[in-house]
């Protein structure tokens, strides 16, 4: 340990604890009109999860990469409960009971997942397409279990996750996209077929140049890509009417005002009444008249908007970008690639989770029921997310001294 510094990074610290405590405020915001008491138990988990954060901080992560199969197992396991005892809300058996309390598994299968990949990857890394084959059917066993309950929002993180770890670990970028392609695809084919077409002869040329047997390749992903468009026509004849909506309304929410799209619609105009400055703390018209439905778990960044306007809305957003930098910076400057790996497992889960929340309470993504990091209402995923960073922390605690001398 002499040639590490055990000084933490308190500015990342400061950065999560605030606005996790500032996430706290905003949901008692939300709950004015009905005195709901979900800012209390937020808080309470704030409290919690900070000194979780703190003590992981000290913790030896090396550890994790000793027995990643031992943790893979365990939210596993996990994710295999919730499917005979879990508990359905809001279309998804997502939850376990446990006398009072509720927690979601699949909150921390991402921590898990996280750690699994950033072990295989230090072992050996993804620079040729051979190993992809091991990462690709890791993701897949938890992937499957977390679609099975359904919960759309989760397994799209668990991509974010992988693609984002995979890129740090050498793979081509071309790589990641013909993975990407048929699930692109399987929504171009049936809304727009000419942008398919572009979009396809794109990922020709990629396979050609980029794999081993280029034409092989070629062939396969002008194959694949067109089955995934047929079977993405075949699964879109089996969805329900509100999930297609929740799918397209965002395009188009006026199509249906009073349903699918009411959620949107409410949130954009929550978010322009606060115009520069906004209503106020505690005076936002949308907010405390309760037109937002879920405001203070996924479109809590409509209250924001609401309330601080867009200065308000800015300030939240440079925040986030200052949590992305510093877990940028931790990853470049890590002692090993197993911890490089795991920051940027938690930039990935981080930066993708608030780029759609924030884009779908504004009408430039789907609604997926993906929260907003640390702000939006959940115990479980404010736990995970302080346990991602306390091991983040104890990764920059050991960062060698050669290597921060200029901070």
């Amino acid at each position: 340990m002499n040639n590490t510094n055990r000084s933490l990074d308190w500015f990342l610290i400061t950065l999560v604890v605030g606005i996790s405590g500032f996430g706290s405020l905003i949901i008692y915001t939300t709950q004015l009109y009905k005195q709901g008491s979900d800012w209390q138990q937020q808080l309470i988990m704030v409290v919690i999860g900070s000194a979780v954060l703190l003590g992981l901080s000290y913790f030896p992560y090396e550890l994790l990469l000793k027995f990643h199969w031992f943790t893979y197992g365990f939210t596993n396991l996990l994710l295999v409960a919730v499917i005979f005892f879990g508990t359905t809300i809001n279309g998804a058996q997502s939850w376990i009971y446990i006398g009072s309390f509720n927690f979601q598994p699949s909150e921390f299968a991402k921590i898990g997942l996280i750690i699994t990949l950033a072990a295989l990857l230090h072992f050996r890394d993804a620079s040729r397409v051979s190993r992809l084959f091991p990462i690709a059917s890791t993701v897949a066993l938890p992937w499957l279990l977390i679609m099975a309950q359904p919960d759309l929002g989760t397994g799209l993180v668990f991509g974010a996750i992988t693609f984002t770890m995979l890129y740090w670990a050498n793979a081509n970028l071309g790589w990641i996209l013909l993975i990407l392609s048929p699930l692109v695809s399987a929504f171009l084919f049936n809304l727009f077929l000419p942008a398919w077409l572009i979009f396809t002869v794109v990922m020709i040329i990629i396979a050609w140049f980029t794999l081993p047997r280029g034409a092989i390749w070629a062939l396969i992903t002008l194959t694949v890509n067109y089955m995934a468009g047929i079977l993405g026509h075949i699964l879109w004849d089996l969805l329900k009417p509100y999930q297609k909506d929740r799918l397209t309304l965002f395009l188009d929410p006026e199509k249906d005002p009073l349903g699918g799209g009411y959620h949107l619609i409410q949130s954009r105009i929550a978010i322009g009444s606060g115009e520069l400055w906004g209503n106020g703390l505690f005076e936002g018209t949308q907010t405390h008249l309760n037109f937002v439905p879920e405001q203070h778990t996924d479109f809590i960044f409509s209250a924001i908007g609401d309330q601080l306007g867009f200065v308000g809305a800015i300030a939240t957003l440079i925040v986030y970008w200052f949590i992305c930098l510093r877990l940028v910076i931790i990853a470049n400057r890590a002692r090993d690639d197993f911890g490089s790996l795991i920051a940027i497992g938690v930039l990935g889960m981080i930066a993708f989770q608030t780029i759609i929340n924030i884009g779908m309470t504004i009408g430039l993504a789907p609604i997926t029921g993906i929260p907003l990091p640390l702000l939006s209402y959940g115990r479980s995923s404010l736990l995970s997310n302080f346990i991602a960073f306390g091991i983040v922390e104890a990764i920059a605690a050991n960062i060698p001294k050669k290597n921060t001398s200029s901070r």
